[in-house]
């Protein structure tokens, strides 16, 4: 039974990365730059129901980041990978520990936790590198809203009635 619930875990990881990776990357002109609103970012919201998803999203993102600077589709290049990873993982982690607040029967604090993270991680990545001589807050600040719209739009349009339509089936966790 142990080595059931590990496998399952592992394949539903592995799906997680692959979906968020396929779906972000299928749409480059939407997942990359100041003005970005990533489709695989609605995945960072299952951590609610499978804890195994905190990684999955994590690896997506890792993917995601590192063929878009390949490709040269990221204009962050490639501190964007660590950073946006990092920011991913961070995220979703918390949407996890926040899972059960409610508000209207949503998990809306969950849903916050990727827009924040990617608001002031990507926005500080594009005021450090879209600024001459360092991070400015003056280009910081409009880029943060930039990508925390972006990412509202992801986690609140996309992600939570993706949310909703799986607890209707009674997977996952409670």
């Amino acid at each position: 039974m142990k080595q059931t619930k590990k496998l399952r875990g592992m394949v539903l990881c592995g799906m997680i990365a692959g979906i968020y990776a396929a779906v972000s990357l299928a749409v480059p002109a939407l997942s990359f730059g100041p003005v970005q609103m990533r489709i695989g970012e609605a995945l960072t919201l299952m951590p609610i129901l499978f804890p195994d998803s905190i990684l999955g999203v994590t690896i997506g993102c890792a993917i995601t980041n590192a063929i878009g600077f390949m490709t040269g589709s990221n204009i962050l290049g490639v501190i964007d990978i660590p950073v946006g990873t990092i920011a991913t993982l961070l995220a979703a982690i918390l949407t996890y520990r926040f899972r059960n607040i409610r508000l209207f029967d949503l998990p809306i604090v969950s849903a916050l936790m990727p827009v924040v993270f990617n608001a002031v991680f990507i926005g500080a990545e594009l005021g450090f590198l879209l600024s001459d001589g360092g991070f400015q807050l003056a280009v910081f600040i409009p880029q943060a809203i930039s990508v925390g719209f972006g990412e509202l739009i992801a986690c609140f349009v996309l992600g939570l009635p993706l949310v909703k339509a799986l607890e209707k089936t009674n997977i996952g966790i409670k």
